[in-house]
């Protein structure tokens, strides 16, 4: 995918001319070029700040160099560099296909048979790396390419000569964590070799194979702690170990602990084809159908590109512009200066809002797999907008017979009596014209979601989407809005994954998960500021909860060692009974709190055994535990737990009084979590609705004035109208980024398990 070019961007470079943008960083920007005979590349160009850096131009000189250095048909070549240029740039063939990265998160892993081949082809290319005398040091799945005829290695920023000294320091940590051997996880330089990168390839495949990486996710120090000590997960679900025995032995061969215990690239390559590897052995059908479609389709796409016009000779090119960091830089060490943990109680610092946003954005690019790119904008108009029917409507797209039909039809009343309340008005100018509710059920399925999105998308009438429940819904449907700019309001998904690709429709009506540690992080700062003898943080990541689990624990970790309270990390892995164990070595350390991060079943185990341990400190979750389930596995265990939500409590908040007495009348109870949130966002559309309607042009010949019957913006200008808007509503004021819709205002909630119930604290503290 690619973006368009900005008009700061050089027409050409390097006898390239300049297409379109691929990614983005500090360092430079990589752009999608043509040459004279019409072949396409990948043209990395440095910014100008850089290139006036004599040690920073040894560097990348260096990296031509040993990029040059490497023949193999699963490694990209180099096509043409000039690293002594005013702006240094180096060129490599262009593969339209996604990373591995990107395949496995669309489509899910792939089959045995394909992994096969991706080893074989993929050692072939480091057995190429390594004969060069080079070892590749970054071996990761957003580091190959995928094409029809085979795989291919990229990116040598971060390679090193086998002889050669190391430019970086001997305690920095190179590469990226989850795919680094212990050895670099370890920062032992001098023993980073060849056995290095078929440490990485190992990884790389168990990922590829079970779409993650063998030793999880989560704060990075945990990460590293795991890489040189647990045995590696490369079967989690038992799919496929019994299918292919010999690759389960190979793999776990490629994870030996001992680099001297590791097969050799040219022994694998040699294994798994009997054939030598620098020949293109059988490549067809090695990849499922979806992904060889996309690929087809982003091939389709760069072939659609327009026609290219005459360079004239000698003609100076346009002005470069600076741009932002380099997506493919190596991460050196967490902290980015020397690793070092302060734990001195004089540097602990509240963490603030302001710093949770640059730790997010840090933790969005780690999930992203860094530099993804968006797609090109089309038309503002949406082909099914604007054409009338007998009355205007607002959509629910919502869980409404699943396991989350509580939240689901939760939000489906809130909207419901929203749209009724406005429908009482009187007609005239607050009432230009009805509006009803139309939902469409997904069951929380992510199979169901598009289905779901289809029917309200189709329907010309519906001018915006409230919805949907959960995460893994939301990231299905997302981009079928997109299409269509059909605005799309969310109260409870609230994964970073859902906004990463920059979502056109999108406005996010709650904080992101992300957000919901700040208040932890806060907490913590304040009662370790009172006192000094209190012990670090214990945090346990739950990998039953997925990615929103690694989300909450990652961004814990980093506001709490951005406060000086470095935690002491553990990760267990999916669907793991007894707690007791790694409950009792969180203790041991000398924690003097606990924050969980995961679902709440594994809360409740969790809260039993700290219970049972007589640990009484402070224990504290986010948003998904805030659920009966917990109070009920937990029973007593559960008191005195904080957790932090994106929801308030409408019978115990002032300002929703009037609001709780309404649902109570129309559905006969209490209005449970989510339902003023999704009353307040839709009041929001109906605001902006209402302020965004025009007369028509019958209305306008009959009555000049413009009275008469009037018409709602469309949905395209819908989207606009609701990012630039500030709502105060019942439960939280509204704000949004206009570009790209996430929330902007405050509302994180606090709530305290006493009695055997949630109660309703109010705002929690977020350190501003």
């Amino acid at each position: 995918m690619s973006e368009p070019l900005l008009p700061t961007d050089p027409a050409s470079i390097g006898g390239h001319r300049l297409l379109a943008r691929l990614g983005a960083g500090g360092m430079g920007v990589v752009y999608l070029g043509r040459t004279e005979t019409g072949a396409l590349a990948a043209v990395k160009v440095i910014q100008a700040e850089y290139a006036d850096d004599p040690g920073f131009r040894a560097r990348f000189r260096r990296e031509v160099d040993l990029a040059r250095r490497v023949s193999s048909p699963w490694a990209v070549p180099v096509t043409g560099a000039a690293p002594d240029a005013a702006r240094p740039w180096l060129a490599t063939a262009f593969v339209p296909g996604p990373s591995l990265g990107e395949a496995v998160t669309r489509h899910g892993p792939l089959p045995v048979r394909g992994v096969r081949a991706l080893a074989r082809m993929l050692a072939g290319a480091l057995g190429a790396v390594h004969d060069a005398g080079l070892v590749h040091r970054d071996v990761k799945p957003g580091n190959v390419l995928l094409a029809v005829d085979g795989p291919r290695l990229i990116d040598f920023g971060i390679a090193r000569a086998t002889d050669e000294t190391a430019l970086t320091s001997p305690d920095v940590v190179v590469g990226t964590p989850g795919y680094l051997a212990p050895e670099q996880a370890e920062a032992r330089g001098a023993e980073v070799g060849p056995a290095s990168d078929v440490f990485s390839l190992g990884c790389l495949l168990a990922y590829a194979l079970t779409g993650r990486p063998p030793f999880g996710g989560g704060p990075v120090d945990a990460l590293l702690y795991r890489t040189v000590h647990d045995e590696p997960d490369i079967d989690p679900d038992g799919a496929w170990g019994d299918d292919d025995p010999a690759l389960r032995r190979l793999l776990l061969s490629c994870l030996a602990k001992d680099p001297a215990d590791r097969p050799t690239a040219e022994r694998i390559a040699t294994e798994l084809s009997g054939a030598d590897r620098a020949g293109p052995a059988d490549t067809s059908d090695w990849l499922p159908e979806e992904v060889v479609r996309g690929i087809a389709d982003r091939a389709a796409e760069m072939l659609a590109l327009p026609d290219i016009e005459p360079t004239v000779a000698g003609a100076p090119e346009a002005p470069e512009a600076p741009d932002a960091e380099d997506p493919v830089a190596p991460v050196d060490s967490e902290d980015g200066e020397d690793g070092e943990e302060s734990t001195a109680p004089e540097d602990r610092r509240p963490p603030s809002r302001r710093r949770l946003f640059v730790l997010s954005g840090a933790a969005l690019l780690a999930v992203a797999g860094g530099g993804g790119a968006w797609a090109v904008l089309r038309d503002d108009e949406s082909p099914t907008a604007g054409t009338p029917g007998p009355r205007w409507a607002i959509g629910v797209q919502a869980d409404l017979s699943g396991a989350g039909r509580s939240a689901g039809r939760a939000q489906e009343r809130g909207a419901r009596l929203a749209i009724e309340q406005y429908n009482a008005r009187r007609p005239g100018k607050d009432k230009p014209f009805e509006l009803a509710l139309k939902t469409a059920d997904d069951g929380g399925s992510a199979q169901r979601a598009p289905a779901a999105a289809k029917k309200l998308i189709e329907d010309a009438d519906v001018l915006a989407v409230l919805g949907p429940t959960t995460d893994a819904t939301a990231e299905k449907v997302v981009g079928a809005y997109d299409e269509v700019l059909l605005p799309l309001l969310t109260v409870s998904a609230g994964g970073m994954t859902m906004t990463s690709g920059k979502p056109r429709s999108l406005v996010h009506c709650r904080p992101g998960d992300a957000a919901l540690s700040l208040p932890i992080a806060v907490h913590l700062a304040e009662l370790a500021a009172k006192d000094k003898e209190m012990g670090r943080p214990g945090l346990l990541q739950d990998r039953t909860a997925q990615t929103y689990a690694w989300e909450s624990a990652t961004i814990t970790s980093l506001l709490l060692r951005d406060s000086g309270m470095p935690v002491y990390p553990r990760v267990i892995p999916a669907n793991v009974e007894d707690m007791k164990p790694v409950v009792t070595d969180i203790l041991k350390a000398g924690t003097g709190s606990f924050v969980y991060a995961g679902y709440a079943p594994g809360a409740a185990k969790v809260a039993r055994e700290l219970a049972a341990a007589g640990f009484d400190g402070p224990r504290l979750a986010s948003q998904a535990v805030l659920d009966p389930e917990f109070l009920e596995l937990a029973g007593d265990a559960a008191e005195g737990w904080l957790l932090t939500s994106s929801f308030v409590s409408a019978a115990d908040t002032p300002k929703a009084a009037d609001f709780s007495a309404a649902f109570r009348e129309r559905f006969g109870g209490a209005p449970p979590y989510y339902a003023a949130e999704a009353y307040d966002a839709v009041n929001l559309v109906i605001r902006e609705l209402v302020k965004g309607a025009k007369a028509t042009k019958e209305a306008t010949k009959e009555a000049p004035g413009g009275k008469g019957e009037r018409t709602p913006p469309k949905r395209a200008e819908l989207v606009g109208l609701l990012r630039k808007s500030t709502y105060a509503g019942i439960t939280k004021t509204f704000a949004f980024d206009p570009e790209e819709g996430g929330f902007a205002g405050q509302g994180v909630f606090l709530y305290e398990v006493k009695d055997g119930a949630f109660r309703f604290l109010g705002p929690a503290p977020t350190g501003a």
